[in-house]
């Protein structure tokens, strides 16, 4: 196994510099407390509690639950993400997950909750049998408890809404994942992730005491994957079956029982407790989960508990110390970080477990993208109209519904030959690399290629502005018995977006041309769909080969204007490699367990057709 580690003593103290406030105040000193908490099953969870010293009065105590590690010491508090949180007084409480670092028991990377069984134990449970332990053991505490994080960290603080504590006042689950079979880390809509699921699983369960990454002896990830063949070779060659939970993503290839227990948002009725739902609009790890959450939460909500924000962020980029781009894309002088935080996050735990303030009077924030400002809705979606974007013959993109009776654009999918779903050379997900910003790379690197068929408008006469969820409806067949099809609705931007910043005579230094937004190509919703699971999640079916099919893809929520001069694109392709595992094209029982020869070439044809018309819907507002 090609394996590195990073260090319980590295994560330590990057999570120490987490928490180090480097403005110009002086921030006063917290004291360090390391206990290990013991839940119902007697397993004790290593816990650290930072108290300022100076304790003016009782505090609320801010709750975060993590597999990532926890602070060392308490070399001082803050950093940018917490510095409005520490300047209001919490008392902060960082533990680890059980079975991770210093934590007893096991850890199964598992969202799976049964309150039924009252001897059963989750990260449902052990929040709660924790939050008891602080309430009643931590001095200075005036009893209210907050819990939130990103991601992992989000996931474990969305889980108590099943089972809060009644000291339980307020939540702020950001990037959560909801169903990991259905979106988000592993799936998308049962098309794996290969190369996320694979190497997370890896970071998270070769050692129990450090945060692992995999080490590939291929620089282009893309060409490791691509060599690798079938997916079976990953445990043949390299794991040999000692990371359970990739076992268990091999092992349940449809949406069987397994995963349906593991979707905890299924038991999700309503809004029991405030909670705070933080999503990215090109969040590259859980771009789904905080809007499902907040949907399930609105099944029931008479006290008006469920709220969300979102924004123009990659996975968790509201906690760095500046969002005022992400990637070229700028947010119009706006630090969205700083911002957020500020004016949101802050005064909102404030007014929950402080009862000071005033409650937020609208339902939903976003920070809409292309107009670059914030923008407030009473609830989401706001009202708009659904507005067919048609897909025409000649590669034209239109709101006029087509007209040939039988038109179609056809190309040729090869698994042998898929497309990167970014600009080779591919970093590994882990660490940093271009990961994290992969939904804003400028498309170009696709388009033109022959498996990848494209439309675009003509330049807009106007501003067009979409918000609220976005679909596709495509008409499709392939000459195989299954296939991928891949939607991008893509924003482009008019070739003079930007003045050069080099001189005509000198023209620009090396690696410079490319950073421009001069004809970019921004993706503002990409998805694909997997062709067995067309009518049926738990039982997939062959596709009839060169029958066309309708496909219906979610494209996500959004908030954004396509601004006048910009022309609208829209990619439809087969592969998008190795983001996801490569179709073998060819009906098997499990693509896990596809063999190479079942990897075959298709030839794919989207309809343009009067009566099979393909189309985008979007949530147009005035």
């Amino acid at each position: 196994m090609f394996m590195r580690t990073a260090s319980r003593a590295v994560f330590s103290a990057m999570a120490t510099a987490l928490l180090t406030y480097q403005g110009a105040a002086q921030v006063p000193p917290f004291a360090y407390q390391h206990v290990m908490i013991p839940v119902r099953d007697g397993v004790k969870l290593e816990t650290v509690i930072l108290t300022p010293t100076k304790v003016s009065g009782p505090l609320p105590i801010l709750f975060r639950r993590t597999p990532y590690g926890v602070p060392a010491n308490a070399n001082g508090m803050g950093s940018a993400a917490l510095k409005d949180l520490v300047n209001d007084g919490y008392i902060f409480v960082v533990q680890n997950l059980r079975g991770r670092f210093g934590s007893e028991g096991t850890f199964k990377l598992s969202s799976k909750v049964n309150l039924q069984n009252p001897t059963a134990t989750s990260e449902t449970t052990d929040a709660y049998d924790s939050i008891d332990w602080l309430v009643k053991n931590v001095p200075h505490s005036n009893g209210n408890v907050g819990i939130y994080g990103v991601s992992y960290d989000g996931l474990t603080a969305a889980m108590t809404l099943l089972h809060p504590h009644p000291a339980l006042k307020a939540i702020s689950e950001q990037a959560s994942p909801a169903d990991q079979w259905m979106n988000d880390d592993d799936h998308r809509f049962g098309a794996l992730r290969e190369s996320y699921a694979f190497e997370y699983a890896v970071y998270e369960q070769a050692d129990k005491n450090a945060n692992t990454h995999f080490d590939f002896e291929t620089y282009d990830t893309y060409s490791w994957y691509l060599n690798l063949g079938p997916l079976s070779n990953i445990n043949a060659r390299y794991l040999h079956r000692s990371i359970p939970y990739w076992n268990s993503i091999v092992s349940h290839p449809d949406y069987d029982a397994f995963w349906k227990a593991e979707a905890w948002v299924n038991q999700l009725r309503g809004a029991s407790v405030p909670n705070l739902n933080v999503a990215g609009f090109w969040d590259q790890e859980d771009p789904w989960g905080p809007w499902e959450i907040y949907r399930r939460s609105e099944q029931s909500d008479p006290s008006r508990n469920n709220f969300i924000v979102a924004g123009p962020w990659f996975h968790g980029q509201w906690h760095n110390a500046k969002a005022e781009s992400i990637g070229l894309i700028p947010f119009g002088g706006h630090d969205t970080a700083v911002e957020f935080r500020e004016k949101i996050e802050a005064p909102w735990f404030h007014y929950w477990l402080y009862g000071e303030g005033r409650k937020c009077p609208w339902e939903a924030s976003t920070f809409q993208t292309g107009s670059n400002t914030w923008r407030t809705y009473a609830a989401w979606p706001p009202p708009s109209t659904p507005t067919n974007l048609y897909l025409r013959e000649h590669g034209v993109l239109s709101f006029d519904a087509p007209i040939a009776s039988d038109a179609f654009v056809q190309y040729i999918s090869d698994p042998a030959n898929p497309v990167p779903y970014r600009a080779r050379p591919i970093s590994p997900t882990y660490p940093e690399g271009d990961w994290r910003r992969w939904e804003v790379a400028d498309q170009r690197f696709a388009d033109h290629r022959p498996d990848v068929a494209r439309w675009v408008s003509p330049p807009l006469d106007r501003d067009l502005t979409i918000t609220g969820e976005l679909s596709a409806d495509l008409f499709a067949s392939t000459s195989g018995s299954d296939s991928d099809f891949v939607v991008k609705l893509i924003d482009v931007y008019p070739e003079d977006a930007q003045q050069n910043a080099w001189s005509p005579e000198n023209g620009p230094p090396p690696g410079e041309y490319a950073k421009s937004l001069n004809g970019y190509e921004l993706p503002i919703a990409m998805e694909i769909r997997r062709g067995r699971y067309n009518k049926s999640y738990e039982h997939p079916q062959a596709l009839v080969p060169n029958q066309s099919t309708e496909f219906a893809i979610p494209l996500r929520h959004h908030d954004h204007v396509f601004l006048k001069g910009h022309s609208i694109m829209v990619q439809v392709q087969s592969t998008w490699f190795p983001l996801i595992d490569r179709n073998p094209q060819k009906f098997v029982p499990s693509i896990y367990a596809a063999k190479a020869g079942d990897f075959v070439t298709a030839t794919q044809r989207v309809y343009v057709s009067r009566t099979r018309p393909s189309h985008i819907v979007l949530p147009v507002v005035p």
